[in-house]
Order: C-alpha cells, then structure tokens, then sequence
C-alpha cells in the first residue's frame, strides 16, 4: 500500500544526517536471501484493497480491521475450499499496530483491536493449517501513519520470527532518501534470515525507488520474494488495464528476473468486489496466471459470490500460474485492440491469453495462425488445445499449419491451454 503524494516529498536524494548512524552500510549481497520459499508464486488473501484502513470497530465492526476479522477469514479459507486451492497465506495490512511501540522499543498490536496479540492470532491462523502476513515499513512511519522499522529493523524482524510470522509486506512510505530506501530493504532481508525462521519478503522497492532512479531487478531479486514496480491495484477495469499496460511496455526489464523464489508483484486480486464486470474479472485472473503474480485475494470471503469463488478457486488456471517451470509469461502481439499473451510451461506446453481490450460493441473474432503459438514448436507437427476460460471446452488437436478462430467479449479473455501431440493420438493424423 502506498501514498504516492507523501512520497513524492519525502524521498529525495538529500540525505537525512541524523539517520545515517542507524543503518549499518556495507551489508553482504552474496546469498542476501536464500530463504528457499515462494519456489511457486505465493497464494493467500490480503486486507488492503477491500478493507483498506477501517479502525472503527465500534461503528462497523464487521469490517474493522481486527482479529475477529482475519479469524473469521482463516475459518471460511479453510471451510470454503480456499486452502485446497492453494491460498495458504493470510496477511494483514497496515493499521494494526498501535500507535507507539512498547516500553522495549518492540512493535505491538493495537490491544483494542488484537486483544490476544498477534501471537495468539498466528496459533490460530497455524491451527487451521494456514500461514499469518503481517505488514511494516521501511521508513519513519508506515503509510497510514504507524510505527516504521527504520532504526528498529533487527527487533523487528525478531519480533515477527517470536510472534510465528511467516510473511512480511515491507512498504516504503516516508523514508528519507534512496539510500536509506535500498539499504533498509536489504538489510531487513538479512534481519529475517538471520532469526532462523523461514518468513517469506515481500518487498515495495522498485515501487519507491522507480520515479528518481532505474530499479535493478537483479539486485532486487537477491534479497526479496517478491517485489511491487506498479502503484496499488483499485477495484476497476482502469486500474486492471493499466497494470498490463505498465507490465508489457516493460516486459523486457522484468520478465526475465522473475522465476522460483522471486517474483514481480503486479498488486493483489480483487475478484469478488464491486468494480469489474464479469469478463473483467476473466482477464484479471488470466493474466495474473500468464504473469506467474503471487494470487493475493482482497475480498470478503463471507459474502463472495460463487462465480467470482469458482473462478478464483479454478484449479487449472491456478496451475498455470503455479507452474514448476516458473517462467513468468509477455506480451506476444498487439493489434486492433487485440493483445496475444504467451507463457511456456513445463511439460512442453504454453499458455495463451488473448485479450478484447475494446470497450464498445460486442463480441469480436481473433484468427490465430497455430504455427506461431509457443514460439513456433509447441504445435509442430500438431498440439492439443483445450480453452480454461472463460468456460472450459476442449478444442481438440490442431496441425501445424491449421487456423483457429476464437470469439471474445469486450474487455474479455479467453485463456488456452497448449500441448504437444501425444503417442496415443498419432492416429487422428
């Protein structure tokens, strides 16, 4: 979560003096991470984008933030099929602290809203078999104004590890200076491995860091598990489409990173609310399956629909997205409106999206020539295609030299499944 107005003020390249001593420089880059988690792209739900920063528990304590409400959530992950699909993490966002840390210098939960601690929160979330998120900041304060770990970055990541945290989102509001910024994500990642506890890093580094200065994704990828280059995700189509957009114009940068234990972060999903259209909510799933993004729902699984459930919950788009291989899928083609987005799998076999990104009229038809799927080899001499969405159909076997036309609703994706001809159907050719 950020604030990208108070950050355009904040971080400079002046230097804030007093700060300096706090960080120590110089801090080892060989083997920063290797933490040997998120080998696939981390699956679980999210506060942020459905709850957002809702303290008044007296007025809307269905949706404050709140230990009620992440156990309440950790009950229907397991209850209503969510972790069998894979979502494993449940995380908590900004605005759970209180608002100063304890007599020992230790961050601590608001005790109004987290009566038992975030202690008793982890044994519960770990009892049901799931793994507990939480949140901080690399800076003075986080974004909504909380303690920030700036100065604290040992005690912190310690107290995460004794409390039985098993992921951190580090953001990076109000922070005083790009040296500062990389050196406090660098040296929180070695803070967590150092506590011996295996805590996945979810780092907002090339986020902060992008308006003033080129990210370097290989660096980044040496100390965190995933990584945000893009502004928050909103409940909107506009929002959606502007992240591939952000994500295909720079493909060639941050494409080739991403793979088993790091992965670029395009923001959560935000299935199951209020501002896509059902088509929508078909393109945001694909591509963030094609984009091999951690799947981090924000929405309230007590009232989710079971459209938008049995689509987050489908099982061969989730494999697409957690596929071994880990190869994170680009954009293939652009034109007349139309976008091609391709991702090799393991097993020989590819994914393909092909997005309607016009927004007026109705359906419209796209030919592919099967030759040029997967880079011209997965279809040669012939390749089974079977569409997961928007429905399931299987499409049969297609020659190498063969067309095939798909139709496609407006903001709409239908998402393929490729493989190479197998033994048993030599015989069809």
């Amino acid at each position: 979560m950020v604030q990208l107005s108070s950050r355009g003020q904040s971080l400079g390249y002046a230097l804030a003096l007093p700060f300096l001593a706090l960080v120590p420089w110089g801090i080892p880059r060989a083997r920063a991470l290797d933490n040997g988690l998120a080998m696939t792209p981390t699956m679980g739900w999210l506060h942020w984008e459905r709850f957002m920063c809702n303290l008044d528990c007296q007025e809307d304590p269905y949706s404050c933030i709140s230990e009620q409400l992440f156990m309440q959530m950790a009950d229907l992950m397991v209850s209503d099929g969510w972790k069998d699909a894979g979502y494993e993490y449940l995380c908590i966002d900004d605005c759970w602290m209180a608002p100063q840390r304890d007599s020992e210098g230790k961050l601590q939960a608001d005790p109004e809203r987290f009566p038992g601690g975030i202690r008793h929160l982890a044994n519960y979330v770990h009892s049901k078999g799931l793994k507990l998120g939480i949140y901080a900041d690399v800076g003075n304060k986080t974004c909504a104004g909380f303690p920030g770990s700036f100065g604290h970055y040992d005690i912190d990541a310690q107290t995460f590890a004794d409390w039985g945290v098993d992921l951190l989102k580090f953001d990076g509001c109000h922070c005083d200076s790009l040296k500062i910024l990389g050196e406090g994500y660098k040296y929180m990642s070695l803070a967590l491995n150092k506590t011996g506890r295996s805590i996945v890093y979810s780092c907002e580094w090339p986020l902060y860091m992008r308006p003033f200065k080129k990210p370097n994704y290989k660096e980044i990828r040496q100390y965190c598990n995933h990584w945000r280059s893009f502004s928050d995700i909103s409940d909107s189509w506009q929002s959606v489409k502007s992240i591939l957009d952000w994500t295909s114009s720079n493909q060639e940068k941050i494409v080739g990173v991403a793979g088993p234990g790091g992965w670029n972060d395009p923001d959560m999903l935000v299935i199951g609310n209020f501002g896509l259209s059902w088509d929508q909510q078909v393109t945001h799933m694909a591509l963030w399956a094609i984009m091999a993004a951690p799947l981090l729902m924000s929405n309230d699984l007590r009232s989710i629909s079971p459209q938008a459930k049995a689509l987050l919950q489908d099982k061969d788009v989730i494999a697409i997205n957690q596929d071994p291989l880990g190869k994170q899928g680009y954009q293939l083609r652009k034109v007349d409106n139309f976008e091609v987005w391709e991702r090799p799998l393991s097993d020989l076999a590819w994914a393909v999206a092909i997005i309607n990104k016009q927004e007026t009229g109705g359906p419209r038809s796209y030919t592919i020539s099967i030759d040029s799927l997967g880079r011209g080899v997965a279809c040669n001499p012939a390749c089974h295609i079977t569409q997961l969405l928007p429905v399931k159909k299987e499409l049969g076997f297609h020659e190498w030299i063969s067309r095939l036309k798909i139709w496609i609703n407006p903001t709409g994706t239908v998402l393929l499944r490729i493989g190479k001809r197998t033994t048993a159907s030599k015989s069809l050719f």
